[in-house]
């Protein structure tokens, strides 16, 4: 099944931080993959802007070899030259108002009036004032304009507070996309689509038959290369409040009444509102150690005697009557034994086995992976085949995207790609809203704040494995286990 391509409208696109590793990485090889697949209009363009000294020829060579180096196949292709001749560059010091003022005026003057404009913030966070203001002093900051604002937002309640505040002098909600890639995977999209657009598992969605559900977010890489601001953050900060907590108001949220923007968001910002505190036996923090030729956390992030947390595993529970009673166990960490994120909804075993002891039912099972492979299964009871009476074996009903919706091997669109068409579409649905930004923050900071005060370093676990032997005790005092960590 082929998938469908529906052109945007005519846009000018303006990324700040454009020669960063984000924009080389992944906002520019995508918006050539929708300039290949016919997405973007002919009259699209993509203004770069950053500090670094650079002609529009120069930055042109730059993304030519940033999509060689991150999208090799396509380096080659007969289509790169008309995209790369949609480009164009001004150098902009955002931080000194006495200089950018030519600049500003260069990007304004580049900026066209009668076409969708949207302007993305992929830069560190004190730089979104100085860019904000700038555009709002510039004529700008209108109804015309979007403005992509990447993570990390905030540092805690307080910060995020005042990055919506700031945010809000200058344009309104209905003007801010605040980015997580995660919310464009295929499959986390997917699971809205089984979820309300099936009659076969909503009845079953609830605290009567799920028995738990578990979110696992596991890396192979360590944070080499990252660890000035890894250092700062910490996996609680960088992947717990904002893309696990996404995924589980996703899991979590009751039905909107529409697929509109707010209509979700405000079903997620319920999920949020009723997460109970943690407990403080209900959560583990660890650091990975040297293990099997791999570095430590500390040489990794250049400090020895960091106390920051590169594991989290964590039982949280929801005050809904939905899911009153079923736990959602989360884990996250670097230098684990295999890379995946996957959400497992474990449903209730049958309440009377009419079958041998010697072989019960096993519980029902709906995988949703978002990486590697992405997609679905459900494992189920059958009869295992041949003579001999009654032997029951746990199958999965598989379904892989790549194979059901065309052909094996084929290539989704990265999640930047969707979201990046989305900004231009004016669709918020798949960007969070400020009150949602937040209600995270409100339910992580007591946690963040609790280890801080606390004597307590975090477990120990060794690199390449499946995390610090606290977290295995956490299911299992619940009669429980971790899902096998496979890549």
């Amino acid at each position: 099944m082929a998938s469908r391509v529906i052109p945007v409208e005519d846009f000018d696109l303006i990324i700040f931080g454009a020669t960063g590793d984000l924009s080389r990485r992944k906002i520019m090889p995508g918006l050539f993959r929708r300039f290949v697949a016919g997405q973007m209009p002919p009259g699209a363009r993509v203004i770069g802007s950053a500090r670094s000294e650079m002609t529009t020829d120069g930055f042109r060579a730059d993304i030519r070899a940033a999509i060689a180096e991150h999208d090799g196949p396509r380096a080659d292709h007969p289509q790169l030259d008309e995209f790369l001749s949609r480009l164009d560059y001004v150098t902009l010091d955002a931080t000194d108002e006495g200089t950018a003022e030519p600049a500003w005026q260069a990007i304004r003057d580049k900026m066209r009036d009668g076409v969708i404009r949207a302007a993305y913030f992929s830069v560190a966070p004190f730089l979104f004032e100085p860019l904000a203001r700038g555009l709002a002093r510039h004529g700008l900051a209108g109804e015309g304009i979007r403005i992509v604002v990447e993570k990390p937002f905030g540092h805690d309640l307080a910060s995020a507070r005042d990055l919506n505040e700031m945010l809000a002098r200058h344009f309104d909600e209905a003007q801010i996309y605040r980015i997580d890639h995660y919310l464009g995977k295929e499959t986390v999209q997917n699971l809205m689509a089984v979820r309300f657009a099936n009659i076969l598992f909503e009845p079953l969605w609830n605290a009567q038959y799920v028995d738990h559900v578990q979110i696992t977010v596991a890396e192979t890489v360590g944070v080499a290369g990252r660890g000035s601001y890894y250092d700062g953050a910490g996996a609680m900060r960088d992947m717990v409040q904002n893309h696990m907590m996404q995924l589980l108001c996703m899991i979590a949220m009751e039905p909107p009444w529409h697929f509109d923007p707010d209509a979700v968001r405000d079903e997620k910002l319920k999920v949020l509102r009723a997460l109970m505190p943690v407990e403080a036996g209900d959560i583990v923090h660890g650091q990975y150690r040297p293990a099997a030729g791999m570095a430590g956390y500390g040489e990794d992030a250049g400090n020895a005697h960091s106390r920051t947390e590169s594991f989290v595993a964590l039982k949280v529970r929801l005050a809904n009557w939905r899911w009153q009673g079923t736990p959602f166990y989360l884990r996250t960490g670097k230098r684990l034994r295999a890379r995946a994120s996957e959400i497992a909804v474990v449903f209730r075993t049958p309440p009377h086995s009419i079958f041998d002891a010697a072989d019960p039912p096993r519980a029902n099972e709906l995988m949703i992976r978002l990486q590697p492979d992405e997609g679905m299964d459900l494992k189920m009871m059958i009869k295992e085949p041949g003579p001999g009476g009654m032997r029951l074996v746990q199958v999965p009903l598989d379904m892989s995207f790549a194979e059901a919706l065309g052909a094996e091997g084929a290539e989704l669109p990265d999640a930047y790609e969707r979201l990046i068409m989305d900004v231009i579409r004016g669709n918020q649905t798949l960007f969070m809203r400020g009150d949602e930004v937040e209600a995270a923050w409100a339910w992580a900071d007591p946690i963040i704040e609790r280890w801080a005060s606390s004597d307590a370093p975090p477990r120990p676990y060794d690199a390449g494995s499946a995390g610090p032997a606290e977290a295995a005790e956490l299911m299992k005092r619940d009669g429980r286990r971790w899902r096998e960590m496979r890549g």
